[in-house]
């Protein structure tokens, strides 16, 4: 009885072995993911930086300025005035339609079946 007893100690034992073992590399790989992801961002945000930094340099109002004038024929770009401007009360908006309610739903569409009591 004793012996059945270390054996099966003994067996309980190397299956914890065995799961802490696997559940180590497990958390080893989940460790090394989050490295390899924390440096992916950190690179798509430096790139995103520069991104941001091109655009802004590219906006710039005087260079916009200058190459609205070298195309003016092919994109005739003219300055904002006030006067391009209007107010809500200028805009036409369609007429809102009265919803007819006086149709009811059995007369509209099929009942199928009956209410349960």
């Amino acid at each position: 009885m004793r012996s059945l007893l270390y054996i099966t100690s003994a067996l309980i034992v190397m299956g914890l072995a065995y799961w802490a073992y696997s559940e180590n590399y497990k958390t080893q790989a989940s460790l090394d993911e989050v490295d390899r992801l924390q440096r992916d961002i950190g690179a798509m945000q430096e790139e995103l930086a520069v991104l941001r930094a091109e655009w802004a340099y590219l906006n710039r109002p005087d260079r916009l300025r200058e190459l609205a004038v070298m195309n003016f024929e092919a994109l005739e770009l003219v300055p904002l005035e006030p006067e391009q401007f209007g107010r809500v009360d200028q805009v036409a908006f369609p007429p809102k339609e009265a919803l007819d309610l006086t149709d009811s739903i059995t007369e509209t569409f099929d009942v199928i079946g009956e209410v349960p009591q």
